[in-house]
């Protein structure tokens, strides 16, 4: 290695930091524990056990599967770790396109989390660095190579020039990059050719000092000497020559300078040449300071039209990415129904509409299997219908029905409240428009005539849970949590998760009454009113989001008399309908979205349903 370059290293082996057996540094321990991760829009949040161990996160199904081998993991050396805005739970952790959403039980254990992870990251990053050569190289200067522009040159003769201003005003101009503009480039070339002929030039004239020096110190030492021994010399010559006659012969002390000056230099000669060196450089920079402002103007507006450029590419490439993360992640907890949402309405019900499009696909699939699968439940005694029974819910039941009995069938005709929003047929569906703290409450009612069925026949395959999952289409499971009586159960349901709305669930009363007409020739009412009640075995979880209804279904049939003597048959029976509902979804589903969805899905409901009944009851005997 030359004396003008130099570099320090920090890589000696007593710069290695300790290590473990297992190979992470001492101090970082190994950090595990539960947190709940976002698996898909389907199963949402489940519990993993995760493991941070030499700067890397890795989760398992559960500790007790940890032998198994894990299920992800991410090296956390390049990732970014985001704690939720609003989430104080929550931190998201991302590598490229891969996001992991982690939750733990509760702020201190996440703060803990994101602690003990950006101390792995910084202690490994630590051992990055040190691993990496670093210091400065000393690069030689271009005039080393003559004896003036040596270091020890420099410094004999006090210059204030250093190795690193000479190399740095030297590379100022040798690496300048003048790609066009052939005059400018011949310029350069003269400033490198007038370059070595100045420094050949410096070390002649180097030298040439250097002699004099010498020069003058003999001739002081001389004059000392003569003017001791000025007696012994017989006499002088004009030519220069001190002769010395001691034995009668002539001796050359000393010569004088010539007219070629110390050791033959031509010291006028070198100077007019080093005269006209320099001015030749001076004229060339002269001419390159003028090139270069005659181009600053056409430079600035090439490097202004760059920028622009680049600021274009720049708001292309960030808009691209933005696009591409919203797509990777469609379908994360960020997108999902919520106060904060990142997605907007349009797109909210496109997805809802599309779930439910696939939904209904699925099901067009299995709803033929399910129409032939025979269930017998023969109805019980019409009498139990009579009254609400002795249950603690009794009184709650008995003025849900006088209510709806009230209310419920009253002629919505001429009531400005009430829009009519869809009309097919003998259906008509009404909604009402009410909102409370931003949350869609619009009570909705439909009238409907079937044709072939009793009321009696609608309210039971309505009531009993038997056939529900025959017609509804909309249920993931549910059950009966308590029998309160022959006609009165409580129910817990959940429904089928919708993305990006959250899951629903409900717990109601569903019970069934016969109400007997008070004039002979009026109809009996039959009733089905499910309401929302809370019971100790079916809490509210965090799972799903519960909803609250009051729902009825209204039944009163009509009967044509047969010709003649004929029995009454299905022909002359007719079953008008009347389906309330009043439900509050919860959540932070937008306005918009729900109504949509409302409109579009109760008039199928009530079609699908009464279609059921038609097919399930074709061809028995009549049940008033």
């Amino acid at each position: 290695m030359s004396d003008n370059q130099s570099w320090n290293s920090s890589g000696s082996e007593e710069d290695i930091e300790p290590r473990e057996d297992y190979g992470h540094p001492v101090g970082v321990v190994e950090f595990s524990g539960v947190l709940s991760k976002w698996t898909n829009y389907i199963h949402g949040w489940q519990d993993r056990w995760v493991v941070l161990k030499n700067n890397t996160l890795s989760y398992y199904k559960s500790q007790d599967e940890t032998e198994y081998g894990c299920r992800g993991s991410l090296c956390l050396s390049k990732a970014v770790i985001t704690p939720h805005e609003f989430d104080e739970c929550r931190l998201d952790i991302s590598v490229n396109d891969s996001v992991w959403y982690l939750r733990a039980q509760d702020p201190e254990r996440r703060n803990k989390w994101i602690e003990f992870i950006e101390l792995h990251r910084s202690i490994r990053e630590g051992r990055r660095q040190k691993g990496g050569i670093q210091g400065t190289i000393i690069i030689p200067s271009p005039l080393a190579d003559s004896g003036y522009g040596s270091e020890s040159s420099l410094r004999r003769h006090g210059s204030m020039l250093s190795l690193t201003s000479a190399t740095s005003g030297y590379s100022a101009t040798s690496t300048s990059s003048f790609k066009k503009g052939h005059s400018l480039r011949e310029k350069l070339a003269e400033m490198e050719t007038f370059r070595d002929i100045l420094c050949r030039q410096v070390d002649t004239l180097q030298k040439y000092f250097d002699s004099c020096a010498d020069v003058s110190k003999d001739e002081l030492q001389r004059d000392k000497i003569v003017e001791d021994d000025e007696d012994d010399f017989p006499n002088t010559r004009t030519d220069g020559e001190f002769l010395h006659n001691n034995n009668g012969s002539k001796e050359k002390l000393f010569q004088s300078l010539n007219p070629k000056g110390i050791n033959g230099i031509d010291f006028k000669g070198e100077a007019i040449t080093f005269k006209a060196t320099t001015a030749g450089i001076l004229a060339t920079l002269s001419h390159c300071i003028d090139l270069m402002v005659k181009r600053e103007d056409s430079w600035q507006k090439r490097l202004d039209k760059e920028m622009e450029k680049r600021r274009r590419i720049e708001e292309s490439y960030k808009s691209a990415l933005n696009e591409l993360k919203k797509k990777s992640h469609f379908g994360g907890p960020d997108y999902e129904e919520g106060p904060n949402s990142l997605i907007n309405e349009d797109e909210f019900f496109d997805a809802v509409e599309a779930a439910l499009d696939r939904q209904d696909k699925i099901e067009e699939q299995s709803q033929a299997e399910k129409t032939r699968i025979e269930r017998s439940s023969p109805p019980p005694p019409e009498d139990i219908y009579s009254t609400s029974g002795s249950h603690r819910f009794s009184n709650k039941v008995e003025e849900m029905v006088q209510n709806h009995m009230t209310y419920s069938l009253q002629d919505v005709g001429g009531d400005a409240n009430w829009q009519l929003v869809v009309e097919e047929g003998e259906m008509k569906v009404y909604r009402r428009e009410v909102e409370e703290n931003g949350i869609v409450l619009d009570p909705l009612k439909a009238t409907h005539s079937v044709k072939g069925v009793t009321g009696h026949e609608v309210c039971h395959y309505f009531w009993d849970t038997m056939y529900r999952n025959d017609w509804e289409t909309t249920i993931e499971n549910f059950n009966v949590v308590e029998r309160l009586s022959d006609n009165a159960a409580i129910i817990y349901q959940t429904h089928k998760r919708v993305w990006p709305a959250s899951q629903r669930d409900v717990l109601y009363l569903s019970a069934m009454r016969k109400i007997l007409a008070n004039n002979e020739n009026d109809p009996d009412t039959w009733l089905v009113c499910n309401f929302s009640v809370d019971h100790d075995e079916a809490q509210s979880s965090s799972r799903c989001v519960r909803a609250k209804i009051n729902i009825a279904m209204i039944c009163q049939t009509l009967v044509s008399p047969p010709e003649g003597d004929k029995e009454i048959s299905r022909d002359n029976i007719l079953c008008k309908i009347t389906y309330v509902a009043n439900v509050n979804p919860g959540g932070w589903a937008p306005a918009s979205v729900l109504r949509a969805v409302a409109k579009r899905e109760y008039p199928k409901f009530l079609k699908r349903f009464t279609s059921y009944v038609q097919e399930k009851t074709s061809g028995k005997p009549i049940l008033f």
